[in-house]
């Protein structure tokens, strides 16, 4: 391929001989990408990666058979062998009734994922905006003394796709994102914070806020001591509510469902949570980062509402699941990259805000626990939904944060935690694909 070839019909061309050779139904898809990023230190530019990649995949199926390849090299003779592995792959996987190319016939939603001044604006001012971060941080307070890593990040990607069922459309999209993780320390005492911010717009990018908001998580741990055991209302700070949702996420999709493991199989239609609470996963969100016009198998993205007032309302499909559990695709078939087949995912998946100010919401509290920080969420089950994990953060006393805390632990189960939710804050928050408000949970066992 070079930089002037249609790739869209590419991948038609690859559909017609995928069919001259056999294939019933047939899908190409096709992935370009390239993405770049800045690391500094002490003002010095420590790091900088420039990384494309490319590839093209594709689906057959035949008498229920699934076959699939791929190929980073984009030759035509590579793309012919390509489609024959292929179809020679499908005749040796087992027959399965829901293989099946969708057949999409439902309009596009137009997105605006584009944003030029991330494709115009210079690795110059790049770098100059990473050190930014890296001097707000600094100067935010003299007991900052390490910068671990200040950084820039941008992506722009190009995705095709056409299948036998005669959908062929493309997108193209970009986004940027700043980073900052540094060391603060006071009388031997060490501490870290982090401040992130990633966007399809380059002017949402505040270098200072990025860099003043890792200070300032790691300035205000210093001198933490742990607190006795007790029941206390918490507070989960957006970034951690986010951490809590990520385990829900697998567990709420159809191929958890039909493998066994997901917590909320047989609880369609029942309360899983506080009835202040919705969660969504919405692909076709303005400004989401996840935003596309169609998924990895080229089914319109929309908006699911998987959690209504406390009520499971229902579960992510791709074709499969779908077809396999009697539904419609929800638009969630995503691809890791080239090199896989559509899975069931989430795309910009979140709790829902409430109208309660952050301000408010621990103002209220006469004895509690702001947790920043947990560790060891890898260890959580989310089959069953158990947890037991380390925390940290600030106590408060009437409504007012006060001491830091850390060498804590918080432990329960997701569905609980959900149900005893008592308050939802108006500053939901997006970490790239997960975004959540702060939450306050009415009471919790804090073990010090």
């Amino acid at each position: 391929m070079t930089n002037n070839h249609n790739y869209l019909n590419t991948a038609q061309q690859l559909v017609e001989q995928a069919q001259k050779l056999g294939a019933q139904q047939a899908e190409v898809y096709i992935n370009l990408a390239k993405e770049l990023e800045i690391e500094v230190n002490n003002q010095q530019v420590e790091t900088m990666k420039v990384a494309e990649d490319r590839g093209v995949c594709i689906r057959i199926i035949k008498d229920g058979r699934m076959g699939f390849a791929y190929s980073s090299d984009t030759g035509q003779d590579r793309l012919a062998e390509m489609v024959r592995q292929a179809v020679a792959n499908g005749a040796k996987t087992t027959a399965d009734e829901y293989n099946q190319i969708p057949d999409t016939q439902s309009s596009l939603p137009l997105l605006e994922l584009n944003d030029e001044a991330i494709n115009t604006t210079s690795v110059e001012e790049k770098i100059a905006l990473a050190m930014e971060i890296e001097k707000a941080a600094r100067s935010y307070d003299k007991r900052v003394k390490n910068t671990r890593t200040s950084s820039y990040q941008d992506a722009r990607y190009e995705v095709y796709l056409a299948n036998s069922a005669g959908f062929a459309a493309a997108y193209t999209g970009s986004y940027c994102g700043g980073y900052a993780y540094l060391v603060a320390e006071e009388n031997g005492d060490t501490q870290t914070g982090f401040g992130v911010k990633y966007s399809l717009r380059y002017s949402d990018l505040d270098p200072v806020k990025i860099g003043s908001d890792a200070a300032k998580k790691a300035v205000q741990m210093l001198g933490a001591e742990t607190v006795n055991t007790q029941k206390a209302a918490v507070v989960l700070d957006p970034y951690i509510a986010t951490n809590f949702l990520g385990l829900i996420a697998p567990a709420i999709t159809g191929e958890a469902v039909l493998k066994g493991k997901s917590l909320f199989a047989d609880k369609r239609g029942k309360e899983i949570a506080a009835s202040i609470i919705s969660i969504v996963d919405h692909g076709s969100k303005a400004e989401g980062i996840m935003s596309a016009p169609f998924d990895g198998e080229g089914v319109a993205t929309s908006k699911s509402v998987l959690v209504k007032d406390g009520v499971l309302q229902g579960f992510l499909h791709n074709t499969y699941t779908g077809l396999k559990m009697g539904e419609q695709s929800t638009g969630n078939g995503v691809r890791g990259s080239f090199k896989s087949t559509p899975e069931v995912g989430t795309t910009n998946f979140y709790i829902a805000g409430g109208a309660t100010p952050k301000e408010k919401l621990i103002g209220e509290i006469d004895n509690g626990f702001y947790i920043t920080e947990v560790m060891g969420m890898h260890t959580a089950n989310p089959i069953s939904g158990d947890f037991s994990l380390g925390a940290a953060g600030l106590w408060i006393e009437k409504g007012k944060l006060t001491k830091p805390v850390r060498g804590v632990a918080i432990a329960g189960n997701i569905l609980e935690l959900l149900k005893a939710i008592d308050c939802v804050g108006d500053d939901l928050t997006f970490f790239v694909g997960k975004g959540a408000p702060t939450l306050r949970i009415a009471q919790m066992s804090i073990s010090g």
